[in-house]
């Protein structure tokens, strides 16, 4: 791509060259960065429509506020594209989620602009807010903007911030990027107008002296109030901002440029918490991605001159297994229902939301509530299924204490995205569900090893009475089509894959195939472990006395995990023999390319045979 095709941001290094340039380079300098979107991502993938939707919000929030100074928090990190390609890495945008390249989201070691790490979501408001706390607090005078996206609002974490936000009177902003409404007429002149009225100088000036001059005359004084607020109600879809404290503007069309400025330099002289409503368009420049923007949320290379993406086709995903297995089942019981926190694509509950749209619930972005409600509904008898990332359950960890495994509650827990994730890296690796889990009581965990045994394990799952989980990785295992028959495995069994001698290992899950590997160099013994709560006691013992070495592989933090949980067990057992646990370390892991990052973290063939000799 040659720099010439992109004239005015070619001379932006930072917010403050875009400062620098007159209102009316703008429009063109929004066409130029919709424009370097969509040819970087689309040779070099990544997330990519809700970043199009985003072009004039980002660029009329660094040119009205002094950023870094002022404070920007997404919601969540995929909006932000265009916030890293005008914050001094444009050139480095084709390295995205690659293995050294660009984080995914932003994050705060990689630029001063980044001001908070964004990969989950909802958290942009309380984080914000705490910003704004401190900067009275330390008597210094900035803003801070926390822009979060419409789905993001689903979750609980952003209304108790807003609670909490209107009890400090904190100077902050929260932008609603509205973006699953199409821009129509009424999102036109006349609310444009209003916007504009409820916004503006005059409107403050004549609603604070309104107030002070019928202080005092209560009865007079609440029937004005109460008027204002009817009168906004029905014109406005404000009143829930505004009974929580803040002062809301909007809607307004979040691609119009000069009012998007306009209103956002209003807002700057205002007080106390604001709330900008504007309506975006996913996708917006891109007309395939308009018209399907879940299909082009996140895309491979592809040609942006062929309307559709690249089809062909694929092996059977992890969760596809699930998705086909979710179907199989609840076609047997009516009691089957499916829950999923905002994933339908992502855990492939598209086939159960079409054949058993009465049993699915898909309850938005509030992991907490997921739990929750599947644990309300087996209480009545009914067989919930929660469908979640391993990453995303982290956030409904007390829920599961709580209110699941503590009333010994039967829900099914099928954990999508176990261990590592390639490129949207730490935020989003399925790192720490073993040690979490394990440590609950009533809690059944399995790790199947491949596509069999994943269905296979679901349905173990599916029969036991209380609280289990089934953990598996993204994408493939070993290509291994699974039996369409239900067979239940033996609670807290394994099977020894591999007889060998000297070293046993102990495999857990989507670590039983390297570890096949690594045993057909040694003549190693492999033990597929299947469980990691009820572990196969009987098992360990059999290869702790007839091997002189046990070592233990997981996908999991190696602190907790599965290793430690055979660890206990000897100890416990006083059963001596030398022991070595491989998984992932101790740090957050990056993003990258799956094998770099395992050849990083020493996860592979040539580690476990260094261990061994």
């Amino acid at each position: 791509m040659s720099d010439q095709s992109y004239p005015i941001l070619q001379s932006i290094e930072s917010p403050i060259q875009l400062r620098e340039l007159a209102q009316e380079q703008l429009l063109p300098l929004a066409d130029e960065l919709r424009q370097y979107l969509i040819d970087t991502i689309s040779s070099c993938g990544g997330h990519f429509a809700a970043g199009l939707g985003t072009v004039e919000l980002t660029l009329a929030l660094h040119y009205v506020f002094n950023t870094p100074d002022d404070r920007i928090v997404w919601d969540v990190g995929h909006q932000a594209y265009p916030h890293k390609v005008l914050t001094g890495r444009r050139d480095q945008l084709a390295t995205i989620r690659q293995t050294d390249g660009l984080h995914p989201f932003p994050v705060r070691t990689e630029s001063e602009y980044d001001t908070f790490a964004v990969g989950h979501s909802s958290t942009s408001i309380s984080a914000a807010l705490g910003m704004a706390l401190a900067a009275k607090q330390k008597g210094e005078d900035r803003h801070c903007i926390a822009v979060i996206g419409d789905g993001a609002l689903t979750g609980g974490m952003a209304f108790e911030a807003m609670n909490h936000a209107a009890d400090t009177d904190a100077n902050m902003l929260v932008v609603l990027n509205d973006n699953e409404m199409s821009i129509s007429e009424n999102v036109g002149g006349m609310n444009k107008y209003l916007a504009k009225l409820l916004a503006g100088r005059f409107y403050q000036r004549v609603r604070e002296t309104g107030k002070k001059a019928l202080h005092g005359i209560k009865p007079l004084s609440d029937f004005v109030g109460r008027a204002e607020e009817h009168m906004r109600g029905m014109l406005l879809p404000g009143t829930l901002f505004e009974e929580l404290g803040f002062h809301y503007i909007g809607p307004i069309d979040g691609h119009d440029l000069p009012t998007l400025l306009n209103t956002l330099e209003t807002i700057k002289t205002l007080n106390g918490p604001q709330f900008l409503h504007i309506v975006t368009r996913k996708g917006k420049g891109y007309e395939p991605a308009e018209n399907d923007p879940i299909a082009y949320h996140g895309v491979p290379i592809f040609d942006p001159k062929d309307i559709n993406l690249p089809k062909g086709k694929k092996p059977k995903t992890y969760s596809n297994i699930f998705g086909d297995f979710l179907c199989d089942i609840a076609a047997q019981d009516d009691r089957v229902v499916g829950i999923t926190p905002a994933m339908r694509e992502g855990s492939d509950l598209i086939r159960f939301s079409k054949e058993y749209p009465e049993r699915y619930y898909d309850v938005g972005i509030a992991e907490q509530h997921a739990v929750t409600v599947a644990a309300g509904l087996a209480c009545e008898g009914l067989k919930p299924v929660c469908a979640i990332y391993s990453t995303f359950l982290q956030r409904g960890y007390d829920q599961l204490i709580h209110d699941v495994a503590l009333q010994n509650l039967d829900v099914l827990f099928a954990i999508d995205r176990a261990g590592l994730v390639g490129g949207d890296g730490a935020t989003h690796n399925g790192a720490f569900d073993l040690s979490y889990l394990r440590c609950i009581p009533n809690m059944l965990i399995m790790a199947p090893s491949d596509e069999n045994e994943c269905r296979q394990c679901l349905y173990t799952g599916y029969l036991y009475q209380g609280p289990a989980a089934v953990r598996y990785p993204r994408g493939m295992g070993a290509g291994i089509e699974p039996e369409k028959a239900f067979t239940t495995f033996e609670i807290g069994k394994g099977i020894v894959r591999k007889q060998g001698e000297k070293v046993a290992i102990l495999a857990f899950g989507s670590m039983v195939q390297l570890a096949l590997e690594a045993a057909e160099e040694i003549n190693a013994t492999v033990a597929d472990m299947r469980f990691v709560k009820p572990l196969d006691k009987e098992l360990i013992k059999e290869l702790a006395a007839n091997h002189s070495l046990l070592i233990t592989l997981e996908e999991n933090a190696v602190m907790g995990g599965a290793g430690s949980a055979v660890n206990e067990f000897l100890l416990a057992n006083d059963i001596q023999v030398e022991v070595k646990n491989l998984g992932l370390p101790d740090r957050f892991i990056e993003h990258g390319d799956t094998k770099d990052l395992f050849q990083r973290i020493h996860l592979t063939k040539a580690a476990i045979l260094a261990e061994i000799n």
